[in-house]
């Protein structure tokens, strides 16, 4: 069974290592970016979005950050959305559905909150997560695709609510 709960201090760094280990391992983010700091970073996410951790045995095996337009994690949310990014899967977890029960508690969290629409950013080379994003429902909106850097360009895809 996968619990899906609140980070904890003494789990931060798991978190931080696990997120880098997606992103880096993963071939999305280069190891020497400074954005590698960013993920490693889960006290800080803490302090300014909710960080989730899914939990199988005991053991932490995934997480994601959630945020609300108004904080500094946002980078798409507009008013009555939620975003989430930074969405990890440790390697030995993957196809056991943990990344899906993360997606899809990040929308009951926003259907609870009222919100009407889950936004998040993903680049092309995602297709694992992309599968996943697909199957819960959310789709592109080309007008909002962004580059936070030049040379990377993220599809931003938006889940309706209601």
């Amino acid at each position: 069974m996968i619990e899906i709960r609140d980070v904890t201090p003494d789990e931060y760094e798991v978190v931080g290592d696990l997120t880098v280990i997606a992103y880096v391992g993963g071939g999305f983010v280069e190891a020497h970016d400074p954005y590698t700091e960013r993920l490693r970073d889960t006290a800080g996410r803490v302090e300014k979005a909710d960080v989730r951790v899914a939990v199988i045995d005991g053991r932490v095996v995934g997480s994601v950050t959630i945020a609300d337009p108004a904080s500094p994690y946002a980078d798409v949310a507009q008013p009555g959305e939620l975003e989430f990014r930074m969405l990890a899967v440790s390697p030995d977890a993957r196809g056991s559905g943990v990344g899906s029960a993360l997606v899809r508690h990040v929308l009951d969290t926003a259907y609870d909150r009222g919100d009407r629409a889950v936004v998040m950013s993903t680049q092309p080379s995602m297709e694992a997560a992309r599968r996943i994003y697909d199957r819960n429902g959310f789709v592109p909106v080309a007008e909002r695709n962004w580059h936070p850097v030049p040379g990377v360009e993220l599809t931003v895809l938006v889940r309706e609510l209601v």
